[in-house]
């Protein structure tokens, strides 16, 4: 499959989007100048496109494999791995105070954004050690940043993420795995996680695994967990990887997709020596959990854009270069290529659309992280209501276009040769992990909507009339202010009844926002090249024919749950 960094968008939405000039403004993020930015979304890009792309075929064909002594990856991914490490794309946004670069969090999304684009299941391996540093740069104590951060930063080691146990899959609450004091500071950990994405694999000296587990007498449910720092080899006098830590690889998934990831089922301490440390207090395992979980929702989110990236690149590619009949209508004999029926342009339309919309506001939301580390009035408020939208919507929009990518090959689509479908079967997982969407969707307005009293709402929506011009938009955007008003009013059940479609509405809403001041300031500049023109039309479609689809949404999104019930009742009582 043909890739290309899609560098020039990436720049795009980083200057009027995340408007990256205003943060390079304050002393923080100085560093973030234009030369720089332009510097690695370049070096990243041929680093993406030399190495991670030609990987993701063999990746998907041959996978990572299972043995006794470990997972092991396929042929040329030890390498690449270690490439990126040398290159130093793990320490772009990661503080200098933990020997990061100390770049925002926006820019280490666009390396993460090429990187997906190119090799999804690949970029798995950084993005779960994003989550590890975050987690450990919030609540680790300052000897476990010591040891662990400078080699998580450089990639060196990678990070994972252990929640999920056969018994409680998004119910945190109900895992059973075993924390037991040692006395000396230390922790015996005991239970089997599964799901764990990169658990073992044979890129790195070390992982490091963060575990959520159960101490004596903890209270039940989500009350008595805390959080555990558990390494795959125990460390040195020197800090270095020496004797293993009793936590093997019990199997790895036979999956849909996502083949270069292994996905692990994990045990810890079959032999009762397998030794954690505490990462904050006891019983402080969810409010550290929900460090790594935001961070790794907005990086679901953006995996969306990845696959929606590739397989639109894929499907432009074939279209452009596969010929067949004329176009229906046509007078002439003669067999064009396939970019030149409307219906196949129209597809092609959208899959660019979208896939431009949920980048813009993905990086959206990732800009608010930046600005609250500022300290920016609001941005933390922005941040919370974005994150189910870019997590839900971007990952939507990763299945939507990958499915339509299918469409376009046609029949030889459906033929795994093509690597057509490898983009579908890869983004199906997204709406599942990392909370699944209709959790997302209750997030928002169970807990989003609410925030500071409606205040976090209000603002966005005041935001996006300030700025909106077309009618339908404007339209869209005083539906969800409507709903949403009425929604803070309704009981639980009647709110997660239209949660979905509401959060779908409000997407697009921002999305629409987005696309829409894009086209403007193409429009504004009075410039003039490829690009441009792209972006242009792009905006344009997204205006003109997904914007008033979302409307369409609000029979569904004010629908009441007693309604639901009682046809759901019938439909199973049948």
């Amino acid at each position: 499959m043909p890739f290309t960094p899609a560098t020039a968008d990436q720049r795009f939405v980083l200057t009027h989007v995340t408007r990256i000039a205003d943060l390079a403004a304050s002393e923080r993020f100085a560093a973030a100048s234009d030369d720089v930015v332009d510097a690695v979304l370049e070096g990243v890009g041929q680093l993406a496109e030399g190495e991670w792309a030609p990987l993701a075929r063999a990746g998907d064909t041959v996978g990572a494999k299972w043995t006794p002594d470990g997972v092991v990856m396929p042929d040329g991914f030890v390498q690449a791995y270690h490439d990126y490490v040398e290159g130093g794309w793990g320490m772009i946004g990661v503080p200098e105070e933990f020997g990061g670069q100390g770049l925002p969090f926006a820019i280490q999304t666009a390396v993460l954004d090429t990187l997906g684009s190119a090799n999804m299941g690949f970029a798995l391996a950084p993005t779960l050690t994003v989550g590890a540093i975050e987690a450990l740069a919030h609540h680790g104590s300052p000897e476990q940043q010591a040891l662990y951060l400078p080699h998580l930063a450089t990639g060196e080691w990678t990070g994972t993420m252990n929640l999920t146990e056969p018994q409680a899959g998004s119910d945190v609450g109900a895992l059973r795995t075993q924390a037991r004091p040692l006395g000396d500071g230390k922790w015996s950990i005991k239970g089997t996680k599964i799901y764990i994405s990169f658990g073992d694999h044979d890129m790195a000296p070390n992982i490091v695994h963060l575990v959520l587990a159960r101490t004596p007498g903890a209270p039940a449910g989500t009350k008595g967990i805390s959080l555990f720092l558990v390494p795959k080899f125990r460390l040195d006098a020197d800090g270095n990887p020496a004797e293993p830590n009793d936590v093997r690889v019990v199997s790895i998934e036979h999956k849909m997709g996502l083949h270069a990831s292994p996905t692990c089922v994990l045990s810890f301490g079959d032999h009762d020596d397998c030794i954690g440390e505490l990462i904050g207090p006891e019983y402080g395992g969810i409010r550290a959990m929900f460090t790594m979980m935001n961070n790794a929702r907005l990086n679901v989110g953006l995996q969306g854009v990845q696959v929606a990236e590739g397989a639109t690149q894929a499907a432009v590619a074939y279209a452009l270069e596969r010929v067949q009949s004329a176009r229906a209508g046509s007078t002439s004999r003669d067999s064009v290529r396939i970019v030149e029926h409307p219906d196949v342009r129209r597809m092609l339309m959208r899959m660019k659309a979208q896939t431009q919309a949920a980048r813009a506001l993905v990086y959206l939301a990732a800009a608010q992280v930046d600005r609250a580390t500022l300290g920016e009035a609001g941005a933390q408020n922005r941040l919370e209501i974005l994150t189910p939208l870019a997590k839900a919507h971007g990952t939507d929009i990763g299945c939507e276009v990958s499915s339509i990518g299918i469409q376009v090959f046609g029949g030889m689509g459906y033929i795994e040769e093509t690597g057509a479908a490898q983009f579908f079967r890869d983004a199906r997982i997204t709406p599942i992990y990392e909370g699944t969407n209709g959790i997302q969707a209750a997030d928002l307005v169970g807990r989003k909507l609410g925030l500071d009293n409606g205040g976090a709402f209000n603002a966005l929506i005041a935001d996006m009339k300030a700025e909106a011009k077309d009618a339908t938009l404007i339209m869209l955007i005083e539906t969800c202010d409507e709903i949403g008003r009425a929604m803070m009013a309704l009981d639980a059940d009647d709110k997660l009844a239209g949660s979905y479609p509401f959060l779908t509405m409000l997407s697009v809403a921002v999305c629409g926002w987005l696309m829409e001041r894009q086209g403007r300031i193409v429009a504004d500049s009075g410039e003039a090249s490829d690009f441009l023109a792209m972006k242009a039309a792009a905006a344009k479609f997204y205006i003109d024919q997904i914007v008033p689809e979302a409307l369409g949404l609000k029979a569904a999104a004010t629908a009441k749950a007693d309604v639901l019930y009682s046809v759901a009742a019938e439909l199973f009582a049948a």
